[in-house]
């Protein structure tokens, strides 16, 4: 008989829904139930103006940085429809994820940290560093918004930093009613967060009178920054697994949930 170590627990997960099926399918192999709860919704960037504009030039750039999968997903059909992959461009992802989906689309060479799946990982790397980029073309595929840590840095060292947003996050409609009542009912035995937005959406739209609750629930996350943003906020309990879904789930697998 398999080991399930998640039976009985239900956890929620917070991802857009076309991006919670590796992580669903896995809770549920290890015998738990989910309740998927999206609190983003993730759609192309409307004006594709200056995707297009990169992908015609993208020979000129010495570095193509990916800042998530997300990146990677709406970039990649652009740019590798133009032509084979510049030779000079080095692909970069911001972590395993990201570069995963660099490798499916035939970028095997692409520069990753293996460390952490975020900016500052990303620019420990010595290919990175400030001898590295100085006076190098660099183009960053993104969303609407997020860090400016990554291209600011870069463009301390001496880098020429091109952004181009491909994709956009927006709030989804979440049912808070349904969420508040398990939740108050003691039928979430965890929850999962990856960015500092979706932790935002949790705090300002869960129901005050269950936000004790929410605090006192278990949530797992892959970020440092995002750890620590989650103890700011009063969550008792907030967990780092290692990166992706496969270091959530391992996370998960390996939890005391006796201590819950």
């Amino acid at each position: 008989m398999p080991t399930l170590p998640l039976k009985g627990q239900t956890i929620v997960i917070t991802r857009p829904r076309a991006q919670a099926g590796t992580l669903s399918a896995g809770i549920h192999a290890l015998g738990g139930a989910v309740f998927l709860f999206p609190l983003l919704e993730i759609s192309p960037w409307p004006d594709d103006a200056l995707l297009r504009d990169a992908a015609l030039r993208l020979a000129d750039y010495h570095f193509a940085v990916f800042v998530s999968p997300n990146a990677a997903r709406y970039a990649l059909p652009r740019l590798c429809a133009v032509g084979a992959w510049p030779e000079t461009t080095r692909a970069v992802a911001v972590g395993e994820g990201t570069a995963r989906n660099l490798r499916s689309a035939g970028l095997e060479d692409c520069l990753y940290p293996r460390s952490r799946a975020d900016s500052e990982a990303l620019l420990d790397l010595p290919e990175l560093s400030e001898s590295a980029v100085r006076d190098k073309n660099i183009v960053i595929f993104r969303g609407n918004d997020g860090r400016e840590l990554l291209a600011q840095t870069l463009a301390t060292r001496g880098a020429r930093v091109d952004f181009v947003p491909v994709y956009r996050r927006e709030r989804a409609k979440a049912e808070w009613a349904e969420f508040g009542e398990r939740l108050a009912a003691g039928e979430f035995a965890a929850l999962t967060l990856f960015s500092s937005e979706v932790l935002r959406c949790l705090v300002e739209g869960c129901p005050p009178e269950q936000i004790t609750a929410l605090r006192q629930t278990p949530v797992f996350i892959p970020h440092t920054r995002i750890v620590e943003a989650a103890r700011d906020a009063g969550f008792l309990r907030a967990i780092q697994t290692e990166a992706g879904d496969e270091g959530l789930l391992a996370g998960l697998n390996a939890y005391n949930w006796s201590f819950s």
